[in-house]
């Protein structure tokens, strides 16, 4: 379980997130079996779509990242419910790469820098929002806060980290977003980024100890801020047999009657959770009625 924690300033002109996201990156490094390489990218994305998704107004609204940066990991994808909940895929869970010339995990090697990132919003309408970008640096933060200033207009800083041990579990991980609203002054701005610039990175924060709600407040240093709320944050897959009956029936009378034709059993596995769900010819005949 992390901890997200989200801060304001005294003349609500800024907004500022940090979560915790250790145990979920844990999660996803145990479900999807990556390389140190690839923990770090998908757990960095997934990090940026738990607080992406903490700041949707609805209890059924959801945000989905989808990055194609056209490197050896493929498309990475994570999703977000309200609360700030996650679940997360990647094509490629296995990259092997040489450090990059800073010493560090070669993130944008793995996903690539020569593609788009993609934010879809279901909030409830006719149409989801959705809103693509061509990758900044494929570093993934850089990416997402271009996303911001780009699609929604949105001023903003997004730091992200992870933090990988030896025997490929997950140290530390986290991140943070600060958001300016239209009429932030000069004066908020300039504060503001004295802050981020006084920062160490997101891993070297939470490897000395740094709380989430010290660091949301310190991004607003100097604003007189407050704790807004908080969330408590998890790696969380809805799926279900029910889900996967109508993927099935949305493929089409013709499909299922081949597959209950030709398979002793229809296997079909969650790309999120890894979990199996499996239909007898039967079942699969019963599904092709409704």
């Amino acid at each position: 379980m992390g901890i997200l924690k989200r801060a304001i300033s005294a003349d609500a002109s800024a907004v500022a997130m940090a979560v915790d996201t250790t145990d979920i990156v844990s999660q996803i490094e145990k479900i999807h079996k990556t390389s140190a390489v690839t923990t770090a990218a998908l757990g960095r994305l997934t990090t940026a779509a738990s607080m992406m998704g903490y700041a949707l107004k609805n209890k059924d609204d959801s945000v989905t990242i989808r990055l194609d940066g056209k490197g050896p990991s493929g498309v990475l994808i994570a999703v977000s419910d309200y609360k700030g909940n996650v679940k997360s895929y990647i094509s490629n869970p296995v990259v092997e790469l040489p450090l990059n010339k800073h010493g560090k995990l070669d993130v944008a090697g793995a996903v690539g820098r020569d593609g788009t990132l993609s934010v879809i919003k279901d909030l409830g309408l006719k149409e989801p929002y959705s809103g693509t970008i061509p990758l900044v640096s494929g570093e993934i933060a850089e990416d997402i806060a271009s996303y911001f200033a780009t699609s929604e207009q949105v001023p903003t800083v997004c730091g992200l980290g992870v933090l990988v041990n030896p025997d490929l579990s997950v140290n530390v991980a986290g991140g943070y977003i600060v958001q300016l609203l239209p009429f932030a002054t000069e004066e908020v701005i300039s504060t503001i980024e004295r802050n981020v610039n006084s920062l160490s990175s997101v891993t070297q924060m939470m490897s000395a100890g740094i709380t989430m709600e010290e660091l949301a407040l310190k991004l607003l240093d100097g604003l007189d801020p407050n704790i807004l709320d908080e969330s408590e944050v998890q790696y969380k897959c809805d799926c279900s047999r029910d889900r996967v009956s109508k993927a099935l029936i949305s493929l089409g009378a013709n499909e299922l009657e081949q597959m209950a034709s030709e398979q002793d059993k229809t296997e079909v596995q969650c790309h999120f959770c890894n979990k199996k769900y499996t239909f007898t010819p039967t079942e699969i005949r019963k599904l092709k009625n409704k």
